[in-house]
């Protein structure tokens, strides 16, 4: 891991291909977050194919909008969930429809490295 970075929101883990972000506890979700994400995106990912793994070990809301915005991030090559609750995978299932890359639901933080590791080669 490179460095790890807290917001009022969420704390992030910056790794070489990946970005692990865990919300915090009933964040609401909104297109104005997702500038942070673009920022610290430009900043550690500038030239580097990256995926966005969001470890989802809390309940919040996401305005599903902000994944045509987060799609249109070039360098982005794909986008994992990681939960063991049935409802955020259902919740990921519905978010997965507004996301035009590679989205995949997993139990297990290791799955989604593995993934993200066959998505950057």
């Amino acid at each position: 891991m490179k460095e790890t970075l807290t917001f009022d929101f969420c704390d992030m883990s910056i790794y070489d291909h990946y970005v692990v972000v865990v919300m915090k506890e009933g964040v609401d979700i909104t297109p104005d977050h997702n500038e942070v994400l673009v920022q610290v995106t430009e900043t550690y990912y500038k030239d580097t194919p990256f995926i966005y793994i969001t470890h989802r070990v809390n309940s919040y809301s996401v305005d599903p909008q902000i994944y045509f915005k987060t799609s249109q991030i070039e360098n982005l090559k794909g986008f994992a969930v990681v939960s063991d609750d049935y409802k955020a995978k259902v919740n990921a299932q519905i978010e997965k429809i507004f996301f035009n890359k590679p989205f995949e639901i997993f139990g297990e933080l290791e799955e989604a490295f593995a993934w993200a590791e066959t998505l950057i080669k």
